[in-house]
């Protein structure tokens, strides 16, 4: 297989906090996307300073990464919809081109 062979997507990549994981997750599956993973305690440093990975007592200060993909054309309407959320909540969102070997898994 080649890079010519894989099928171009849209892959969206969102870190949030532990209360805004449930509501992310379904607003992607409600606009098309198939699925998503979570990977939970991240941990990074942004404008707000460090943010710890797994926390020892409580898991609702902790971080996510939630990350989908999705056709190109689902990609608009899941983005615009993510970003009010991100308007009053903790969190970053990326979206950048992708390519899949197995289209039929994210179709």
């Amino acid at each position: 297989m080649s890079l010519s062979d894989l099928t171009p997507m849209t892959k969206i990549e969102v870190v949030v906090g532990s209360d805004d994981v449930r509501e992310i997750g379904d607003l992607m599956q409600s606009l098309g996307a198939r699925g998503y993973t979570a990977i939970t305690g991240v941990a990074g440093v942004g404008h707000n300073g460090p943010r710890g990975g797994r926390l020892l007592f409580n898991d609702h200060d902790a971080l996510t990464l939630l990350v989908t993909v999705v056709d190109p054309e689902r990609a608009d309407a899941i983005v615009a919809g993510i970003r009010p959320i991100l308007d009053h909540a903790s969190g970053v969102m990326f979206v950048s081109p992708t390519a899949v070997s197995r289209p039929d898994y994210f179709a």
